[in-house]
């Protein structure tokens, strides 16, 4: 029995959000132990998590789950799944790396730790925001992996609208807390695509 390609695409998706979510997860527990000093969560940035969690996991799930909506489907190439899983592979090394760096000082939402330090080793030494470009690459993967515009182009607009409503208040923040030191780090680093943007 042979495997269509768009179900291969399918396949790794799913192996994919899995990896995402075992990286992701012993540093979510950790993180729970850490005191929280200072929290800047709004509804405007629950709306973004929201989006970034629809477009990246909910709205494809459901596609790779039931195939809807059919009427989005486009024929599925092989190279474009490899290129897709390449880019995904690419997006859980930086994703795994940055919760790395960041150790105690990760959180999901806008907040402060007890004995927070600025991070700019591993990929912060290149981007202020290294775990919004493996969101970025994430978004990318899986328009290359899924064959249905819908469940492919979900991740991209996901991850935009959370970076959008995000980015900024998060530097406003760091600025607050660490001054001319993370100005500093701004003036040589860019924001999420290095040497780029």
């Amino acid at each position: 029995m042979s495997i269509s390609v768009a179900a291969l695409g399918k396949i790794m998706w799913v192996l994919g959000i899995v990896a995402w979510y075992v990286i992701r997860y012993p540093f979510e527990r950790r993180a729970k132990r850490v005191r929280v000093v200072s929290s800047q969560r709004s509804h405007v940035e629950n709306f973004g998590l929201a989006s970034a969690l629809l477009g990246l996991a909910v709205i494809p799930g459901c596609y790779v789950a039931s195939g809807i909506p059919e009427v989005a489907d486009h024929p599925a190439h092989l190279w474009a799944v490899v290129v897709g899983a390449t880019i995904f592979a690419i997006a859980l090394w930086v994703f795994r790396r940055t919760h790395k760096e960041l150790g105690r000082n990760w959180s999901i939402t806008l907040e402060i730790r007890d004995k927070h330090e600025l991070v700019s080793g591993g990929p912060y030494a290149f981007v202020r925001h290294p775990m919004y470009t493996s969101f970025m690459l994430m978004g990318l993967g899986q328009a290359f992996l899924l064959s249905n515009w819908v469940g492919a182009l979900a991740g991209l607009l996901g991850f935009s609208i959370l970076f959008f409503l995000r980015v900024d208040k998060e530097e406003r923040m760091m600025v607050e807390i660490f001054g001319s030191q993370y100005r500093d780090y701004m003036a040589r680093t860019k924001r999420l695509v290095p040497y780029l943007y």
